[in-house]
């Protein structure tokens, strides 16, 4: 492969609204290294995490210019010397990238790098990673859940919510979720929850402690977008790096997918040159029924 192929890619090249990000049409197709694999992607996740990256004034600032975006989907398009996990061809997802997922073509070190099963669609594959990965971190590793508890999931109508009642369901937990809409009270229902409340009506907590005999939830994970960003997420945005807690996690991700209750939401989709339009609608829309995707 000649190095002077070029592709479209979003590039912010300053900090602030979601304006900055601009569709450059003449960017390089960067080449795998060793160890990592160059994706076609497909489509790419958008988070709140890279809106707050965006604005410059969150913890984590990368170099300008930059491509935002850790989660893609796509086929390889080849590997770098001394990756045996995926060849060309390959349908994948990521957990992470090098070069930003906003592209035509992403870069990913191989532990990043996963399988797409047939039964998921690209957009379904670029919602997985901070999703639930994000989920598992909240349900498993942070409150410990066990079976029989009951867990309230506050915003449970995007991306990670979503992930939360599939997860939670998965594990034995009665599910409690909330959304802003009707839409959104009816696609969690969907998804695992037992029960769903609508958090924009009044009096929705005195229902909650209702559903619960007056007894309250044993957990209660915070999924609104626009609320607070956890040092979870941040840390997950980081990518790249493995512990034993995200391979128990994507052993379990990979469990549920075979399984079938791994099944991610898509809501809206945009393409690629609307990416400045997705940044706004993740924060200030009204009611999220399920996952924003860009696609290429």
């Amino acid at each position: 492969m000649s190095g002077s192929r070029v592709m479209r890619a979003i590039r912010v090249s300053e900090f602030g609204a979601p304006s900055v990000l601009k569709v450059v049409s003449g960017v390089s197709v960067p080449q795998p290294g060793q160890g990592k694999v160059l994706i076609r992607v497909h489509a790419c996740g958008v988070n709140p995490v890279e809106t707050y990256i965006r604005t410059g004034t969150h913890a984590r600032k990368p170099a300008l210019p930059y491509t935002p975006g850790t989660d893609a989907a796509g086929v390889v398009e080849s590997v770098g010397e001394g990756v045996t996990v995926v060849k060309k061809g390959d349908r994948v997802f990521t957990t992470g990238t090098e070069s930003g997922s906003y592209a035509e073509y992403t870069i990913a070190a191989e532990d990043c790098v996963h399988k797409l099963p047939d039964a998921l669609d690209f957009a379904q594959g670029a919602a997985i990673g901070i999703p639930y990965f994000t989920a598992f971190r909240a349900l498993v590793h942070k409150a410990r859940s066990k079976a029989g508890e009951t867990v309230l999931i506050h915003g449970a109508s995007g991306g990670v919510g979503v992930a939360a009642c599939q997860l939670s369901r998965s594990m034995g937990l009665r599910v409690l979720g909330t959304a802003g809409t009707p839409d959104g009270m009816k696609l969690i229902t969907n998804n695992g929850a037992h029960l769903a409340f609508n958090h924009r009506e009044e009096g929705y907590t005195d229902k909650i402690m209702a559903a619960t005999e007056g007894r309250g939830v044993d957990v209660i994970v915070e999924m609104l977008a626009n609320v607070n960003l956890s040092k979870d997420l941040q840390m997950l945005a980081q990518g790249g790096r493995v512990t034993e807690e995200t391979k128990q996690c994507a052993a379990q991700l990979f469990a549920g997918m075979e399984a079938g209750w791994l099944r991610p939401v898509v809501g809206s989709k945009y393409p690629l040159d609307k990416a400045t339009q997705a940044h706004h609608d993740i924060i200030e829309s009204s009611g999220a029924a399920g996952k924003i995707v860009l696609t290429m």
